[in-house]
C-alpha cells in the first residue's frame, strides 16, 4: 500500500517532493492536485506518482493539508509530456506543471463547469391568472411558452424589458415559472459557408493526412500564401469531428487573426472553444475543462493550448508553424510547435504543420525524411502570385520614408480602383530624437536603446521595458530647440501618406491603434470592405489575414534584417518580406510587391525576389551548415543579468569553470560540448539590468541535456547563483 505521495511544487527547484498521506484521508491520483505546508506556506502542488518509499527521514516529512481534487486535472498522457518537457528544457517540473494547468485551479479553487440559471413555464401553466395590467409578466411568459422545454437564459429575457427581473420573480411566485442550473456547455457553432471544391493538390493533401489516420505521422503543409491552406485544414477537422474525435488547432496570436476564428465557425458545426490571454480566468478554465471533459470538440488557441487534456485527440494542426510567438521567451522557455510534435507522436494522432515559409528547422526534417511535405504551389480560386520587385531607393529618398518611385505606383494602383498596403516593421512616430546642436539622442535612462517618439500622445517611449515620458521642448543636454525626429515609423508613414493622397482614407494597424477591445476587428473590416484605400502597419498585418482589395504592397526599411546581429535574421525577413506580400493580389486582380532596400546587389534578397523562397531557404540554410549552426547543431544558452555592470560577466564565466569537468567526462566519452562567451548580450543593458550569455553548442542533444542537466542541479544550492538572475534557453530562438 503506497504510503507517500511525490509532487510537483511550484517552485525553482528541480524535484520532485515527498509528502506523507493521511491514514484517514482521500488518496489522489498521479495528475490530481493536493495542498501541501512548504516552508511558512501552503501551497498548491500536482502528484506525481505515488510510492511506498522515501528517503526523508519519519521526523522530517510532513502530511499533505488536504486533496483538491478526486480525480486527475491532469491525465496520464498530458502529465507524461510535461514531465518530458521538463527534462528536455531542463526546467523545474513544478514550473512546468503549473505552466499548463489553468491560473484559477493554481489557487486551492474546485474545479468545474459554471452553471446558468434556465427558466421556462410550467407543464400545463395557466397564465390566465396573470393580471392583463402585468404586460411585461404576459410578455415573458409568452417568451417562454414559445421556447418550449429549452426554456430561456438571462441574456434572452433581459431583451424583453428593463425590469424583466421583478417581472419574472412574480411568475415564479404564482408557479407558473420553475428555473434549472444549467452547466456551461461549449458553444454550437452554426455554419453558414458551404465548402467550396478543392484543386487537385488540396484535395492530395487531405487524402494524405486522412489516410494517416490511427498512427503517428508529421506532415509539413507548405504552400503559397492564398493557395487554400486553411479550407485544408477545415476538411480534415470536419472529417475528424465527424468520427468522434477532437482537434488541437494552434495558431501564433488569436488577437491577430480574428478572419481564421470567423471562418472556422461559419463552416464547421462543431462544439469550438479558444484559449488565449485575451480570456479572463474563469473564462479560459471552463474552456480548458470543456475540452479535457471531451465536449468541446475544436480547441483553438495559442502556444499554451498545447497543454490541454484532449480525451479523443484524433488530430493537431499548427499554423503558420514557423512563427515566433510559439516560443515562449521568458520563464519555462518551450517551443510550442516542437511540444504539439511530441504530443502527437505520444498519442499516434497526425499533425500538420502549416506555412507558406516554413521554418529552417521543418525544412531540415523534411530533408532528413522526418516529415512528409505536402505542396500547394497555386493560388486558390484562380489568383495569379504577385510580382515581387526592388526599389532602388539610393538618392531617390522621398519624404518621410516613402520614395518617390513608391508613390508613383501607389497613384497608379488607387486610380485602377486597388487597395495599397504600406508595411513597415517599427511603430510610433520616429525611432530617434537628436539635437541638430549638439548631437545628443533621448535615450531610455534604464536600456541602451533610444526612446522612439509618439507624435500622437506627445510621449517618449521605451519599446524595450515599457518606460516613457513627455516629448522633451529643449534638448536635455544642451538646451537648443533644434530637436529633429530622426526615421521614421509607422505613425509618421501615416501622416505622411494623409498629406501625400488627402482624398484617400488612410487606415494604421499596429499595436497602438488596437489596444481597445474591438478596435483590431473595426479596423480589419475598414480594410477588407475596401472602405479604407491605404492600409499601414507593422507585422500585425502580416498573418494570415485575407484583403481581396489589396493590389499593391510597399515594404519600407527591408534591409533592417539583411545585418542583424541574430544568426536567424535573414530567415525572419524572407519570412516577413514573403508573409507581407502575400497579402497583394488574393482575387482576380493579379498583385504588385515593391521593396524598397540601399542593398538591392544583396545575394540573398536578389534571390528571395527573383526566385522565391524555397531558393533562398535552400542558400540560407548551406550558409548555416557552412557554420554549423542550428538546425545542423543543438545549441542552448545560460543568461545572466545583474544590476552591476560586470556582475553577469563573472558569473557566467564561474559556470564555464564549473562544467570543464564534466565536459571533459563527456569528450572521454565521444562527445564533444562546445562553450562560447561569455558575452555580452546584443543589448547590454535592458530595464536597468546588464546582461550577458554563455553559449553550449553540441552535435547530440543528449550530451547538451546531460551537461545542462547537471549545471541546474549544482546552481540551485550555489551561493554565487543566488546573488544574480540567470535562466536556461534550449533551442533559443533568439539572442538578443
Amino acid at each position: 500500500m503506497c504510503r507517500f505521495v511525490r509532487v510537483a511544487i511550484p517552485s525553482p527547484l528541480a524535484r520532485l517532493f515527498d509528502y506523507a498521506l493521511p491514514e484517514d484521508g482521500l488518496t489522489p491520483s498521479p495528475g490530481a492536485r493536493v495542498l501541501v505546508p512548504f516552508g511558512r506556506q501552503s501551497l498548491v502542488a500536482v502528484v506525481v506518482e505515488l510510492t511506498d518509499k522515501t528517503d526523508v527521514p519519519a521526523d522530517k516529512i510532513k502530511a499533505i493539508s488536504g486533496v483538491l481534487d478526486s480525480e486527475a486535472l491532469l491525465p496520464p498522457d498530458m502529465l507524461s509530456l510535461l514531465l518530458w518537457a521538463a527534462r528536455y528544457y531542463v526546467h523545474p517540473v513544478g514550473e512546468v506543471l503549473n505552466t499548463a494547468i489553468p491560473a484559477l485551479w493554481r489557487r486551492p479553487e474546485p474545479v468545474g463547469l459554471p452553471a446558468t440559471p434556465r427558466y421556462r413555464l410550467r407543464e400545463g401553466a395557466d397564465t390566465g391568472v396573470i393580471s392583463a395590467r402585468a404586460s411585461l409578466q404576459l410578455k415573458l411568459a409568452a417568451a417562454l411558452a414559445e421556447a418550449g422545454p429549452d426554456g430561456l437564459g438571462n441574456a434572452a429575457l433581459a431583451e424583453l424589458g428593463s425590469s424583466w427581473r421583478n417581472a419574472l420573480n412574480a411568475l415564479i411566485e404564482q408557479n407558473l415559472v420553475d428555473c434549472r442550473q444549467e452547466l456551461w456547455r461549449a458553444p454550437l457553432t452554426c455554419p453558414d459557408l458551404s465548402p467550396p471544391e478543392l484543386h487537385d493538390e488540396q484535395q492530395t493533401a487531405v487524402a494524405a493526412v486522412e489516410a494517416a489516420r490511427g498512427g503517428f505521422a508529421p506532415f509539413l503543409l507548405r504552400g503559397v500564401t492564398g493557395s487554400g491552406k486553411t479550407e485544408v485544414y477545415l476538411r480534415l477537422i470536419e472529417k475528424t469531428v465527424a468520427d468522434g474525435g477532437q482537434v488541437l488547432v494552434m495558431v501564433p496570436e488569436i488577437s491577430l487573426t480574428p478572419q481564421l476564428l470567423e471562418r472556422f465557425c461559419r463552416r464547421l458545426q462543431t462544439r469550438l472553444v479558444t484559449l488565449h490571454s485575451g480570456l479572463r480566468d474563469a473564462e479560459r478554465a471552463t474552456h480548458w475543462l470543456a475540452a479535457a471533459r471531451g465536449e468541446a470538440q475544436v480547441v483553438i488557441g495559442t502556444r499554451s493550448s498545447v497543454f490541454t487534456p484532449l480525451p479523443r485527440l484524433q488530430l493537431i494542426v499548427v499554423d503558420e508553424e514557423h512563427d515566433a510567438s510559439f516560443k515562449q521567451q521568458d520563464g519555462f522557455r518551450y517551443h510550442a510547435r516542437d511540444l504539439a510534435m511530441v504530443r502527437a507522436r505520444n498519442s499516434a494522432v497526425p499533425i500538420v504543420l502549416g506555412s507558406a515559409t516554413p521554418s529552417f528547422e521543418s525544412l531540415f526534417n523534411v530533408r532528413q525524411g522526418r516529415f512528409t511535405e505536402l505542396r500547394l504551389t497555386h493560388r486558390a480560386g484562380g489568383a495569379v502570385a504577385p510580382k515581387i520587385g526592388l526599389l532602388d531607393v539610393r538618392r531617390r529618398g522621398g519624404r518621410d520614408g516613402v520614395s518617390t518611385l513608391l508613390r508613383s505606383e501607389m497613384e497608379r494602383h488607387l486610380e485602377a480602383g486597388g487597395q495599397v498596403l504600406v508595411f513597415i516593421n517599427r511603430r510610433g512616430y520616429a525611432p530617434v530624437l537628436i539635437c541638430d546642436d549638439c548631437g545628443e539622442t533621448a535615450d531610455c535612462r534604464r536600456c541602451d536603446a533610444h526612446m522612439t517618439v509618439h507624435s500622437a500622445s506627445q510621449r517618449l517611449r521605451c519599446h524595450h521595458c515599457g518606460a516613457e515620458r513627455p516629448i522633451p521642448k529643449v534638448c536635455e543636454s544642451c538646451g537648443a530647440e533644434s530637436l529633429e525626429h530622426v526615421g521614421q515609423g509607422s505613425e509618421r508613414i501615416e501622416l505622411a501618406l494623409q498629406e501625400a493622397f488627402p482624398d484617400k482614407r488612410v487606415i494604421r494597424i499596429d499595436r497602438d491603434t488596437t489596444r481597445r477591445k474591438g478596435a483590431l476587428e473595426a479596423q480589419l473590416a475598414l480594410a477588407t470592405s475596401g472602405e479604407a484605400d491605404i492600409l499601414v502597419g507593422t507585422q500585425m498585418l502580416a498573418k494570415g489575414h485575407h484583403f481581396p482589395n489589396v493590389t499593391l504592397v510597399g515594404i519600407l526599411d527591408a534591409d533592417r534584417g539583411l545585418f542583424g546581429t541574430d544568426f536567424r535574421s535573414l530567415e525572419q525577413m524572407g519570412q516577413l518580406i514573403v508573409q507581407v506580400a502575400g497579402r497583394a493580389g488574393r482575387e482576380a486582380r493579379q498583385g504588385e510587391v515593391l521593396i524598397q532596400t540601399r542593398n538591392p546587389e544583396h545575394v540573398l534578397l536578389k534571390l528571395l525576389v527573383s526566385a522565391g523562397y524555397d531558393e533562398f531557404a535552400e542558400a540560407a540554410l548551406k550558409e548555416r551548415e557552412d557554420a554549423e549552426l542550428p538546425p545542423f547543431s543543438k545549441v542552448a544558452l545560460v543568461r545572466a543579468e545583474s544590476a552591476e555592470r560586470d556582475g553577469g560577466r563573472h558569473f557566467l564565466a564561474y559556470v564555464a569553470d564549473l562544467i570543464k569537468p564534466w565536459r571533459e567526462a563527456l569528450q572521454a566519452e565521444g562527445h564533444t560540448v562546445y562553450v562560447l562567451g561569455p558575452v555580452v548580450a546584443p543589448m547590454e543593458r535592458v530595464g536597468g539590468r546588464f546582461r550577458y550569455q554563455l553559449m553550449f553548442q553540441s552535435d547530440e542533444h543528449r550530451a547538451l541535456n546531460r551537461l545542462l542537466a547537471s549545471l541546474r542541479r549544482l546552481l540551485e544550492t550555489d551561493k554565487a547563483a543566488r546573488k544574480i538572475r540567470w535562466s536556461l534557453d534550449i533551442d533559443p530562438l533568439d539572442f538578443f
